[in-house]
């Protein structure tokens, strides 16, 4: 099969090849720099915002590492348009999307120690995406694809468009993603290069690994779930640390006074994020109480973090005191106007009370920030309050492919919409010969709800080859997911060379 395919892979490796500007090797490269460019600048924010969204509660903190990270990019061996933010998440987890696109999570500056080991991690961070780690990731799965590749470079020019940045599971993928040891032994090398061209001590990066792998020992898991799922810490990249530090033989800043001094209200708040997440751990179990007491400790030790507001919202809507809620998210968007989840909640709660065109607005700047499937099926139902069929439609489609309860929602809604007006999309018809070849019709329903009033046409040519056309109707219900076999009455002297059938017309069963 692919055999035939080996001379345009073969000129797709040749084209490919480039030099790695940071290791200096020859290597394949598939994924044009626009590409990672592209996929970096439209999935870095929404991103950020599956994960928590911008920390804004004390800007100080997130100017002062990009601060620190742009001082290693300057010493890089690829020139990106490189950004740096903070996430609003207690997770210690880093990442980076190709295009220099870098996140940090506010868990994970908590337990850093000093500066140097800050840019020990925003270094390694940035030798992913300067080593093209994320983007060799896209291009293994290009190329496992085989002939399917191959047929698609050959008849377009698109920079593999479709692939690249195909919504925010690519990102959610690339920022997941599992790097190999051979990935994580260059950014560690290469990451304390950068450190030691920056002026930072490149011996932080030892100390770092040291303490990550005590933590990993000690199968903390909330560091399981976060830094160390995709950059695995090992005694191996310890060893090859020290090494790599004894090679560079150079001392510069540790900034541990500094460090601590920038951080210092993030870990005087370290309680009180330690609250909010025991608040949402109950509330995610149904113990609406505790999670308010959490809310309300966590708001007691600092008010002006806008998710502890919204963790009062969210208790609130559960319990359905939907205005109470709307104050509290009111409150959160004050502080932060910029996050998808307290436009969502607004929004719901505004649907509950009736606020509709108020609840619109939200929802729509909920999607616009984030498109989830609770904002778009609320936006599906609003749009059929405004009579609106068609946009309700493109709401619910977005929406029905979660797998989630509001998308769910939304797959039966579209249904319920689209099945009347295009039943031959949901009720199929095949035609074959029976035992004494006369044709039969078996009718499958696919779909999850009972339709009646079936309608079919068969369209044939008779024994003279005049063309034909019968119409039959089920006299019975077809249950979801079942298939009957209707007889057509028509004789095994008609020809099936030509022969069509489909569904012009069914009713859902209410």
């Amino acid at each position: 099969m692919l055999r035939k395919f080996w001379p345009l892979l073969l000129l797709l490796l040749l084209c490919g090849c480039a030099v790695n500007p940071v290791t200096g090797k020859n290597e394949l490269a598939l994924v044009p720099e626009s590409t990672e460019l592209k996929l970096g600048a439209e999935q870095y924010a929404p991103s950020r915002q599956m994960q928590g969204g911008d920390y804004v509660t004390n800007p100080a903190i997130a100017n002062y590492v990009s601060q620190v990270g742009n001082r290693l990019a300057a010493v890089s061996d690829r020139q990106l348009p490189y950004e740096f933010k903070v996430i609003n998440d207690s997770t210690p987890n880093a990442w980076a999307l190709p295009g220099g696109k870098i996140a940090v999570n506010r868990g994970l500056l908590t337990e850093l120690n000093s500066e140097a080991e800050l840019a020990a991690v925003l270094g390694h961070e940035i030798v992913h995406a300067a080593a093209r780690h994320g983007a060799k990731g896209m291009e293994r799965g290009l190329l496992m694809q085989g002939a399917v590749l191959a047929v698609g470079v050959a008849s377009s020019n698109s920079e593999y468009g479709k692939m690249a940045v195909g919504g925010a599971s690519v990102a959610a993928g690339l920022i997941g993603q599992k790097y190999g040891r051979d990935a994580e032994r260059e950014s560690d090398y290469y990451g304390m290069q950068y450190m030691a061209r920056a002026g930072y001590d490149p011996q932080a990066a030892v100390s770092l690994q040291e303490t990550f792998v005590r933590l990993s020992e000690g199968r903390n898991q909330d560091w399981l779930s976060g830094l160390f799922s995709s950059h695995p810490p090992s005694m191996e990249r310890v060893t090859a640390n020290h090494k790599t530090a004894r090679e560079l033989g150079v001392k510069g800043e540790v900034g541990q006074e500094r460090y601590r001094k920038m951080i210092a209200p993030l870990l005087a708040d370290k309680d009180a994020y330690k609250a909010y997440d025991d608040g949402r751990k109950a509330l995610a179990e149904g113990q609406t109480a505790m999670a308010l007491a959490m809310a309300q400790k966590a708001l007691d030790a600092a008010p002006e973090e806008s998710l502890f507001h919204a963790l009062r919202g969210d208790v609130r809507f559960e319990e359905g005191r939907y205005k109470d809620a709307i104050t509290n998210y009111d409150r959160a968007l004050q502080r932060n106007p910029e996050y998808f989840h307290f436009y969502l909640q607004r929004g719901l709660s505004r649907e509950k009370l009736g606020q509709h065109d108020a609840a619109y607005a939200d929802l729509d700047r909920s999607a616009k920030l984030l498109p989830t499937a609770a904002a778009l099926n609320a936006l599906g139902n609003l749009s059929l309050v405004r009579g609106d069929k068609d946009q309700a439609k493109q709401f619910f489609t977005g929406a029905a492919g979660s797998k989630t309860a509001p998308g769910q929602a939304a797959a039966a809604s579209l249904l319920r919409l689209d099945l009347p007006e295009n039943p031959g999309k949901y009720i199929k018809v095949r035609v074959g010969r029976g035992k004494q070849g006369q044709l039969l019709a078996q009718v499958s329903n696919s779909t999850t709800v009972a339709v009646t009033d079936v309608a079919i046409v068969i369209v044939f040519a008779d024994a003279t080859g005049q063309k034909q056309k019968l119409s039959l109707r089920l006299q019975e219900t077809l249950a979801p997911n079942k298939a009957v076999v209707v007889k057509t009455g028509i004789g095994p002297e008609t020809q099936t060379s030509n022969l069509k059938a489909g569904v012009v017309r069914a009713r859902i069963v209410e």
